[in-house]
């Protein structure tokens, strides 16, 4: 691909960020920012967010609905790197009266990330570079050449860019064993997600089987038992997540866990030294055993009561380690051989499934009042067969009798986004897969795309839960933070990115 008369623009050049979102409105902040800080003639001319929502409305934060809490601590929120009490100012201008470890609603998010964004127009304008929403999705990124890239949007239109930024986020759900043959059955939904599917498409007072005992699952549970709805929650583990506060920044620094981006990657004892890391780390916070730091109880239910009541009594330490000992695993990531990430990611599902992504104390309790009062119960084991006959789903499960609910809600996640290109590495498609099209299995140091393995990086980068070909725990918000100053970072430098950028060699770090 010829590029060297587009290698020696640096200056007036037109960015395109792919999605608006909570990555995306970080990417525009701190490039705004960055921009600021530089003396004219700015490298970047114009900054298109295309999105078909509002700046910050989207799946993951776009529901007004009050019940749906952040899972985070509003201390760990923030959209600037350099600013990590922003989220929690923004509360504060608004009223608010918490604790920057209380979980919020969603739709504070949202609404932080259109007040920043607004923000960060008006700044942008002061120095001369043009910000637009364009509300609209996209489709594909054309490869880049002498002209830049094309970027195609949903209406038909297209976007010159120079440079493009991809921060989407999830938007297809998991397809739950046994329903792949009903999807777009009436009785059927996809996900608990916006809120309001959930109060306008079931009758009132029906009985809902929810697929799915993690996060999503929870949400449903609760929307759907506010509502007056008689609610069974299913899933093949048949475990509900463990129980905290919230995830919130660590009250102490913790060296055993700093060496966990320090480990051999080849070392064939890898699990057990990331182990004793995190042994070590919970220790120095608490003497007590982690055995009695958690409910050792088989039955879900009695098992979050007990976790639940160990937190308010304030004896279990293992949650304040969490977000560092997330963040060395995404130091140690990119380190590792071909395949390993995913072999432990294998090995500590059951550490992810349950307290990487545990409830928080206020979401516990709710949902232990409704298994008190009957409303919602746990389903065990997951069905073996399913049918809907007579108006109703017939569900059979192993040594129980037939069930018959009346709507069947999917609740067990979303897939992680893929970019794809085309069968002849002219284009990169962002939703869906073309034919023979190839998925994008890997990202540059940097965070950019490649067409191919001897083809130069292209002007894409990749920032968020896309990231997730690369980095784990793609979605843990600091993280995405960090990888949108380090590409607004490179984007206000101004000088022609260096397309010899070779892979990153092994044991060589990224702090992203």
């Amino acid at each position: 691909m010829g590029r060297s008369s587009r290698s020696a623009r640096i200056t007036g050049r037109d960015v395109v960020i792919v999605g608006g979102g909570v990555a995306g409105t970080s990417v525009l902040l701190q490039l705004v920012g960055a921009l600021a800080a530089r003396r004219p003639p700015l490298p970047v001319a114009s900054v298109r967010v295309v999105d078909p929502h509002p700046a910050g409305w989207g799946l993951a934060f776009g529901d007004d609905d009050p019940l749906l809490l952040c899972n985070t601590a509003a201390e760990l929120n923030s959209l600037l790197a350099d600013r990590p009490g922003d989220f929690v100012d923004h509360l504060r201008e608004h009223g608010w009266t918490g604790t920057a470890k209380d979980c919020v609603p969603r739709a504070r998010m949202a609404e932080y990330c259109a007040d920043r964004s607004a923000g960060a127009r008006e700044r942008a304008g002061r120095i001369g570079v043009a910000v637009e929403h364009v509300r609209a999705s996209v489709e594909s990124i054309g490869a880049g050449g002498a002209e830049g890239h094309r970027v195609r949007l949903d209406t038909g239109a297209e976007l010159r860019a120079d440079d493009v930024v991809v921060c989407t986020g999830v938007h297809r759900p998991r397809v739950p064993d046994g329903f792949a043959a009903f999807a777009g059955h009436p009785r059927y939904l996809d996900s608990p997600y916006p809120a309001a599917r959930l109060r306008e498409e079931l009758r009132p007072g029906s009985r809902v089987l929810v697929l799915g005992s993690h996060q999503s699952a929870a949400d449903a549970a609760l929307l759907l038992c506010r509502d007056g709805h008689r609610t069974a929650l299913t899933s093949p583990s048949g475990r509900l997540p463990a129980v905290r506060e919230s995830l919130a920044a660590p009250l102490r620094p913790y060296p055993p866990l700093e060496r966990i981006s320090r480990l051999d990657p080849a070392d064939p004892y890898l699990e057990d030294r990331l182990v004793r890391c995190v042994v070590e780390a919970i220790r120095l916070r608490d003497r007590r055993p982690l055995r009695r730091q958690v409910s050792q109880a088989c039955d879900p239910v009695q098992r979050l009561r007990e976790e639940t009541a160990l937190v308010e009594e304030g004896a279990c330490a293992w949650p304040d380690v969490m977000v560092p000992l997330i963040e060395q695993l995404i130091e140690l990531a990119p380190a590792l051989p071909p395949g390993r990430l995913g072999e432990l990611s294998a090995e500590f599902a059951w550490m992810t499934g349950r307290y990487a992504t545990a409830l928080s104390r206020v979401n516990a309790r709710r949902l232990l009042a409704h298994f008190d009062s009957g409303v919602l119960r746990m389903d065990r084991p997951y069905p073996r067969s399913v049918s809907f006959e007579g108006g109703a789903w017939r569900v059979e499960r192993s040594g129980a009798a037939p069930e018959r609910f009346d709507y069947v809600v999917n609740a067990t996640g979303f897939g992680p986004p893929l970019l794809h290109w085309d069968r002849e590495r002219t284009a990169l498609h962002v939703r869906g897969a073309p034919g023979g099209g190839t998925a994008v299995g890997r990202l540059e140091a940097d965070l950019r795309v490649r067409s191919g393995p001897e083809a130069p990086p292209e002007h894409v980068w990749v920032v968020g839960v896309g990231t997730h070909v690369r980095i784990p725990f793609a979605n843990h918000l600091r993280n995405v933070v960090r990888q949108a100053r380090q590409v607004a970072d490179r984007l206000a430098q101004g000088e022609p990115v260096d397309q010899s950028v070779s892979p990153r060699a092994p044991g060589a770090s990224i702090r992203a």
